[in-house]
């Protein structure tokens, strides 16, 4: 039997695990001083990008079920960088809406992509290949259907 299989430097869970945490740790003082975490500003760049969504579709977006996004928005809520309303049209949907605090924010964040980047050691044509490999492989993860 080959037990290497089962050394942990060998997993790819764990390589991906421990490489999230440190990328986190990186994120940590760029959001400090914006008073958010990093869930919040992953939640925030998807917001930038199309405001007024509903909130089924932001967390499809984020990966994220609604046990953990409703806490997360009512935070951001709380902080008055979103606001949650409810939809004319079918009052069961709720859409996500940008205050005007959550807009002028993005100003604010515009560093932090060059600054993490700096961080890594890596150019960005190395930095874009590997997001282009995760994104691959989160994708065939998300399509794979366990029998």
């Amino acid at each position: 039997m080959n037990t290497d299989m089962l050394k942990l430097d060998n997993q790819l869970c764990f390589a991906l695990y421990a490489c999230s945490r440190e990328i986190t740790k990186v994120y940590k003082p760029f959001l400090d001083r914006l008073g958010i975490t990093y869930t919040q500003y992953v939640t925030l760049l998807a917001l930038w990008e199309e405001d007024n969504i509903a909130i089924k579709e932001l967390g499809n977006r984020l990966h994220l079920d609604s046990g953990t996004l409703t806490p997360l928005l009512k935070k951001l809520e709380k902080a008055n960088l979103v606001e949650r309303i409810r939809d004319k049209e079918d009052e069961r949907s709720v859409v996500i809406r940008l205050t005007e605090e959550g807009q002028e924010l993005k100003k604010s964040a515009m560093d932090i992509p060059n600054g993490v980047l700096c961080s890594t050691g890596l150019s960005i044509e190395e930095v874009e290949a590997l997001r282009d490999k995760l994104k691959q492989l989160l994708s065939n993860l998300s399509n794979y259907e366990t029998n």
